[in-house]
């Protein structure tokens, strides 16, 4: 009884230790939206910016009930920074230091489905992320998982660059 108590206090007190924390701030405004085309011709990593650390989302999708996702942005501490549609990729170039990230997916059965991560970004370093996204009649996974340069590499050889701006 006495162990049941210490544990339910322990958990308690890690629960309340910041309640102001909002795990979406990584996200940007809920009603902003991209206009996305992929460039076929685009398939090679782009140069290094001096002094920051570039961050590629690939969007890997495998499904056997949609056909595409409508769209998903990308956004980093709390601003959005482009969107993939279907399998497609896009870089930015981020400052060194601690980052959150966030994947927003709209697609037809649920009306936003969010993915978060988070990486410490050091300058002259490239950081792969793929949001992989699995859907059967039984299944649905989504994840936002750092991956391996060389799959990375190997993807974006495959699918088309993300184009996107910002809907006004």
């Amino acid at each position: 009884m006495k162990v049941a108590l210490l544990v339910l206090l322990f958990a308690t007190s890690a629960f309340a230790q910041d309640p102001k924390v909002d795990p979406t701030a990584a996200c940007g405004p809920e009603n902003m939206y991209f206009n996305v085309n992929l460039d076929k011709s685009q398939h090679t990593p782009l140069p290094q910016v001096p002094g920051k650390a570039r961050i590629y989302f690939i969007q890997n999708v495998n499904t056997d009930i949609f056909d595409s996702y409508t769209m998903t942005r990308f956004g980093i501490d709390g601003a959005w920074v482009g969107a993939n549609n279907h399998n497609s990729y896009f870089s930015v170039s981020v400052e060194p230091g601690e980052h959150h990230l966030c994947a927003s997916i709209w697609y037809s059965r649920i009306d936003q489905h969010l993915v978060l991560a988070h990486l410490t970004a050091e300058p002259g370093k490239v950081y792969y992320y793929r949001l992989g996204i699995i859907e059967t009649r039984n299944l649905s996974d989504w994840k936002l998982d750092q991956i391996d340069s060389d799959e990375a590499r190997y993807l974006i050889t495959l699918y088309p660059l993300s184009v996107s701006t910002a809907k006004k």
